[in-house]
């Protein structure tokens, strides 16, 4: 799988995990030149509290556009580890 914005792989993987209909990729396929933190949180009632990325990359921003969960509840240990994206970033085959 590759997560593709600005016309930039931003991840690649063949190590996805979908949840919910989102692509986890492990946080080593990803280039973290193109993350910046974010001070945004938001809480899933299974999976915990979400922190996010803004993408930065060729001068294009995509605030909140990657996440994560850096310490997920039980039920979604599984994407400890991992970043998933949205906000316009293609993730395909």
């Amino acid at each position: 799988m590759k997560a593709v914005w600005n016309n930039t792989v931003i991840a690649e993987s063949d190590d996805t995990i979908v949840v919910e209909g989102n692509h986890y990729f492990p946080l080593a396929s990803v280039n973290a030149t193109f993350l910046k933190p974010s001070a945004t949180t938001t809480i899933c009632s299974w999976k915990g509290t979400a922190n996010y990325h803004t993408l930065d990359v060729n001068g294009s921003v995509n605030p909140d556009a990657a996440w994560y969960y850096a310490e997920p509840k039980d039920a979604a240990t599984a994407i400890r580890g991992r970043v998933a994206f949205w906000k316009g970033v293609k993730v395909t085959p």
